[in-house]
């Protein structure tokens, strides 16, 4: 793994890597975190997908579906940087990647009371059905199991809709 990191600071001398459990880019700290002593594709891929996000400067998002979108050019741009330094990233993993976003963007969306596939309300928490106008709280957390609960004072609320 060590290989892709000293590339990737030859060719971009502003990023900064740091080992650790996880792969992932901090844009408050401003570094790529990646698992030290791997060397297989698809640890190195996951380098360059969080170079990715660097380089593109991605920060917070405030929707679901913008984290998708966020997710998806990071992996473009994984794909550009992967070219200019001879490799390719298999696109069936980038799809299994993008996935898991889509799962769990499917999930939250679902409305607890009809099952209807519904639609984010501006505050990035809360969904509400355009079905049975039900509303819904779902977790900050994209790493969490995914919950979907009807808030008591939204739900006596509703006819204020």
């Amino acid at each position: 793994m060590n290989n892709i990191v000293t590339k990737l600071n030859t060719i971009y001398p502003n990023l900064k890597f740091t080992s650790s459990n996880s792969y992932y880019w901090s844009p408050e700290t401003k570094e790529i975190f990646y698992k030290k002593g791997l060397y297989d594709d698809i640890h190195q891929w996951s380098v360059l997908h969080e170079a990715g996000h660097a380089l593109l400067n991605h920060t917070n998002y405030d929707l679901d579906f913008q984290l998708l979108a966020i997710e998806i050019e990071a992996w473009e741009k994984a794909k550009e940087i992967a070219n200019n330094i001879g490799l390719s990233i298999s696109n069936d993993h980038i799809q299994d990647c993008l996935d898991t976003y889509r799962d769990w963007l499917h999930r939250r969306s679902i409305c607890p009371k009809c099952s209807n596939k519904s639609f984010q309300q501006r505050n990035r928490n809360y969904y509400r059905c355009f079905n049975c106008h039900t509303r819904w709280r779902v977790s900050s957390s994209r790493f969490c199991r995914t919950y979907r609960m009807a808030d008591k004072t939204i739900l006596s609320n509703q006819l204020l809709i």
